[in-house]
């Protein structure tokens, strides 16, 4: 089944974790879009320097800090995502008491790990 997935703290690095999901993601045949610092296109994936209010998320998995995180809360619940991913590094308590607020749930997980293991 196809989760429409949106990648905050996507990067053009090969070797960090978020580039991975993206490939992996687009491998799995999810629909992936992205949001980075700095723009640039991966596995047929546009990163957005600019928030947009992508329509039909199902997951938001997450590559920053909870730190980072702060500012793009709001933005998160504006999209209504069924879920968030809360990749290793990432977790944040905080956002968990507030998505919990919002109906939205979350996991605390890899996402490479759930693909590879057909529990995304």
């Amino acid at each position: 089944m196809n989760k429409k997935t949106l990648v905050i703290g996507a990067s053009t690095k090969p070797q960090r974790y978020s580039n991975m999901a993206m490939r992996k993601l687009t491998n799995y045949n999810h629909e992936t879009v992205a949001f980075g610092l700095r723009e640039g296109v991966e596995y047929g994936v546009t990163i957005d320097t600019e928030l947009k209010p992508y329509k039909d998320i199902d997951t938001v998995t997450l590559y920053l800090n909870p730190t980072r995180q702060v500012q793009y809360y709001d933005y998160i619940v504006s999209l209504k995502p069924k879920r968030v991913i809360f990749n290793p590094g990432t977790e944040n308590p905080e956002f968990y008491t507030i998505l919990k607020e919002n109906d939205i749930k979350f996991e605390v997980a890899c996402t490479l790990v759930l693909l590879s293991t057909n529990q995304y």
